[in-house]
């Protein structure tokens, strides 16, 4: 019925040599599907292999991951029903961040947040669809912002500076997808690193996630160029960021093993204390585990 344009996940998950803490939170990642009972939106910008709860519960078996953050993604359009169906039987290990519009009616952002979303996102990336319409992101903003919600954002690295302004008078918390997904080979002095550890460190709106080391990587697996960046965020604010595997790895130039990833952990917080911040409370707190 829906033929994959991208590859799917690396099928041989690696155990990962570090053991992550108790509730340890994956708090970037997706579900697919199955597009049978979860029909892919018409005006998707890819079609990828299902990635049922099925297959998400049993890597997180195999990386040690105690909570997840389901990260509604653009396929499924403002359809939220996999990642609400998934917290439901969860026995509230997940929470989830919703993709909408302002035709959500208050009853419908109310029904979301019973039911364990704790966010909202809008795509800035040009293969992606672009930027989102100002009128509509503004009026959601001022919907979500008596719930307490926070608002994700997926941006190309070269269009960050151009937001940060907008970004420092939002009314609500914040945070930045993929680390901003700057290009390691760049280096520390790229305008779009400077501008998003500037933000780190003046604006206490401003989380962000250390997730998508493999596209931040320029040199490829296992990654290892991606981790200065990392750890200089992690050690900018400690107390906001958080840590995210990104699975299935949507439109990725090289596909990582989750075992892969896992073990930067320590290479990006390698003491035990920011460690458990990174992992289990600053989500906690974020997503209100």
């Amino acid at each position: 019925m829906f033929t994959p344009t991208i590859p799917g996940p690396d099928p041989h998950t690696r155990t990962p040599s570090f053991r992550l803490p108790p509730l340890a939170c994956d708090a970037h990642c997706h579900i697919f599907g199955p597009g049978a009972k979860y029909p892919y939106a018409p005006n998707r910008p890819y079609t990828p292999p299902d990635a049922p709860l099925e297959s998400f519960i049993a890597l997180h078996e195999k990386l040690g991951v105690g909570r997840a953050v389901i990260v509604n993604a653009s396929v499924h359009g403002t359809d939220n029903r996999v990642a609400l169906d998934a917290i439901a039987v969860s026995g509230g290990r997940y929470r989830a961040v919703a993709n909408i519009d302002d035709t959500i009616t208050e009853r419908q952002l109310g029904e979301l947040h019973d039911g364990g979303f704790r966010g909202c996102r809008f795509n800035f990336v040009r293969h992606l669809g672009g930027v989102p319409d100002k009128e509509v992101f503004d009026r959601v903003i001022a919907m979500i912002a008596p719930l307490g919600w926070h608002v994700d954002l997926h941006f190309d690295a070269v269009d960050l500076p151009d937001y940060a302004d907008m970004l420092s008078h939002l009314p609500v918390r914040y945070t930045i997808d993929h680390m901003g997904r700057v290009r390691a080979s760049d280096g520390f002095d790229q305008l779009s690193f400077k501008t998003l550890i500037a933000l780190m460190q003046r604006d206490e709106k401003c989380w962000v996630k250390v997730c998508g080391c493999e596209r931040v990587s320029t040199s490829g697996p296992p990654f290892h160029d991606a981790v200065p960046f990392a750890r200089q965020i992690v050690e900018t604010a400690p107390e906001r960021v958080v840590w995210g595997t990104d699975w299935p790895h949507p439109n990725v130039k090289v596909m990582p093993n989750d075992g892969d990833l896992v073990d930067l952990v320590p290479l990006i917080a390698p003491d035990a204390r920011t460690q458990h911040l990174l992992l289990v409370d600053n989500p906690a707190q974020l997503y209100d585990f």
